[in-house]
């Protein structure tokens, strides 16, 4: 008689695909995540006894967990298959310490949830690696101590209770609130320039007077919209631009130059977490939540390999997949002799392999059976693993260089440069997307006719162009995230719940796609900025990550890293205790915004934003408000 088995996963989805593949001997149960949590009423750390977490069982998995432990009194062997990552660890690991097995018991683990990986990984178990549990306790431990510790302050200086600060919330919710600041002092400024329309069928803009470079966007700052004078720039303005207009009127032009360069572009890396939330934003507009959602139940099918991950590396199955999906689809011409190799930054996130397409064939998504957004998002990530290991596009860019005098003897340059896609390569199945709205699209041809130097253009029309100075774009979710990531804040299976919690709080909004700050968020950063401006300081928050990741790699004892970040005279501790007495609520509450002077100052009450004026009577905002910049 066969051994029975208990397998115990975390969703009744991933438990289905599982039973579908192994015997009957094996029964496959979900725990519905973890089955311990912290309370929410209190600390719940118990800092004099090395910091160990008082866990309460959740009451919602009471069912899950009595169904465990009725499989497991007839059982032989007792299976932990959570996800491979420190979550999926600290899950094993909880379930260990609440089931308290008698029999033998060890991990499971998969990246993808095909028959051969499962059948595998079953045959190849392991013990629980305590490192990466270390490593999520305390991660788990630190976001209490730093919520609960300085959460508290928010509430009684700002009179609102449902105010919270958070270890790496706090910090994405400063860049949005940064980014506003920026584009409220932004000065907008005006630049001119001319574009000449040739008879030949394309159009050139000036570059250049006796040979000062016409300004152009780049010589204003970004940030600040201030021109930055250089002598060997003219600016041109309305008049200027209309008078040598006029001065050109008539001139002949004559081709000075033209240049071709080949461009080589190669395909964007396969998806990782963050990449794959980025994308999913821009090209189909779901959240960064939405994503990982619809994400997480690909993998649970069996469609796609495990969608946490930083490592843009292929398996060696993945790229034989995709080359061969490449070669059937297109021809050998789009696959390059050589595969292409792509590594990680870091490994933060543990060892797995890229996003992809499970299995060692990929599913075309018109054979999937998906519908909807899963159908989407599946589509989206086969057609950039296949792209990933297809033949570099190879464009060409033609740049022509267009001489005229004006009739007071000025010397002018034009210029303009066109593409040809001379071979589209990855082209045809995947183009990267960009949260630029003006952005050229790379898959994108932009010809110009047949010219040659010396040859004299017909100029049509000599029309003069304004330019305006645009404010920095407010983040968007895909951008927000790309920018968490360069700067080492949370991790990728962190970063949808850090944006969730931004709206939860109502310290930012959405408005057409963007990141909008509220009055609230400002106020939280003010009193953040002001007083514990060392931790939502980004390198701080960075070092945070780094120093979890040692902690999961054993170079870095957990108790030890715990009492350097809470105790001590540089503590939060002791840094909260010393800030509380400083701060002045009644001056705390009101909020310093660019451009608002005292006749018209905003504070922060129990209620939300108001206005008080000159007699003490006070305006109440809705309950959020927000700026328009």
């Amino acid at each position: 008689m066969a051994e029975k088995k208990v397998i115990i996963v975390e969703s009744p989805t991933k438990a289905k695909t599982i039973r579908g593949i192994l015997g009957s001997d094996c029964t496959v149960v979900a725990s519905n995540g973890h089955i311990r949590t912290l309370p929410k009423n209190d600390l719940c750390i118990d800092i004099r006894n090395g910091y160990k977490p008082i866990y309460i069982l959740d009451e919602t998995k009471e069912k899950a967990i009595a169904q465990i432990k009725s499989e497991m009194k007839s059982a032989d062997e007792l299976i932990l298959a959570t996800d491979e990552d420190r979550e999926g660890e600290s899950i094993s690991w909880h379930l260990v310490e609440v089931l308290k097995p008698k029999m033998p018991y060890r991990r499971m683990v998969f990246h993808e949830i095909t028959k051969k990986a499962i059948l595998e990984a079953f045959k190849n178990g392991r013990d629980l690696d305590m490192n990466l549990v270390h490593a999520q306790e305390a991660r788990r431990v630190l976001d209490r101590l730093y919520g609960y510790t300085i959460s508290p302050v928010l509430w009684s200086k700002l009179s609102n209770k449902s105010l919270s600060a958070g270890r790496v919330q706090s910090p994405g919710l400063r860049l949005v609130v940064d980014r506003e600041r920026t584009r409220l002092t932004f000065k907008k400024s005006e630049y001119w320039d001319l574009k000449a329309v040739f008879a030949e069928g394309f159009a050139a803009s000036i570059d250049s007077v006796d040979t000062k470079r016409v300004a152009n966007g780049k010589d204003f700052d970004s940030d600040s919209g201030k021109y930055n004078a250089n002598s060997k720039v003219i600016l041109l303005s309305k008049a200027d631009a209309v008078a040598l207009a006029k001065a050109l009127s008539g001139s002949t032009f004559t081709i000075s130059d033209v240049k071709e360069k080949q461009v080589i572009q190669k395909p964007a890396a396969p998806f990782i977490t963050s990449t794959l939330q980025q994308e999913g934003n821009r090209k189909l507009h779901l959240s960064a939540r939405d994503t990982m959602r619809v994400a997480q139940s690909l993998y649970e099918k069996g469609y796609i390999t495990y969608m946490r991950t930083d490592n843009p590396a292929l398996s060696q199955e993945g790229i034989r997949a995709a080359r061969e999906a490449a070669l059937a689809l297109y021809g050998s011409d789009y696959v390059p002799a050589d595969s292409r190799q792509y590594s990680a930054k870091s490994t933060a996130q543990e060892a797995h392999e890229a996003i992809r397409p499970a299995g060692e064939r990929f599913v075309a998504p018109e054979d999937t059976g998906l519908t909807g957004r899963e159908l989407e998002l599946y589509s989206m990530i086969w057609k950039r693993t296949i792209a990933s290991q297809m033949t570099n596009a190879v464009k060409q860019n033609t740049t022509v260089t267009i001489d005229a005098q004006t009739s007071d003897g000025r010397k002018t340059v034009f210029s303009t440069t066109g593409v040809r896609i001379e071979f589209p390569g990855f082209i045809r199945v995947y183009v990267e997307g960009s949260d630029d709205p003006d952005a050229a699209l790379e898959d994108k041809e932009t010809p110009l006719p047949l010219v040659a130097p010396g040859q004299v253009l017909k100029a049509n029309k000599i029309e003069e162009v304004g330019h305006e100075t645009k404010e920095p774009n407010r983040y968007t979710e895909a951008s927000l995230v790309q920018t968490l990531e360069k700067l080492g804040i949370g991790r990728p299976s962190t970063y949808a719940s850090i944006i969730d919690r931004l709206f939860e709080k109502n310290y930012v909004i959405r408005d057409n796609g963007t990141l909008v700050p509220t009055f609230i968020g400002f106020g939280v950063i003010q009193l953040l900025e002001r007083f514990f401006g060392d931790r939502i300081d980004y390198g701080f928050t960075s070092d945070m990550e780094n120093a979890l990741d040692e902690i999961a790699q054993g170079k870095l004892d957990e108790l030890q890293f715990l009492k350097s970040f809470y105790e001590g005279e540089k503590g939060l501790d002791s840094q909260v205790r010393s800030n509380k007495a400083k701060i002045n609520s009644k001056d705390i509450k009101k909020l310093d915004i660019p451009q608002l002077g005292e006749e018209s100052s905003i504070y922060l009450g129990p209620y939300g934003p108001y206005v008080r004026d000159d007699e003490g009577k006070t305006s109440q905002f809705p309950r959020t408000g927000l700026l328009q910049a």
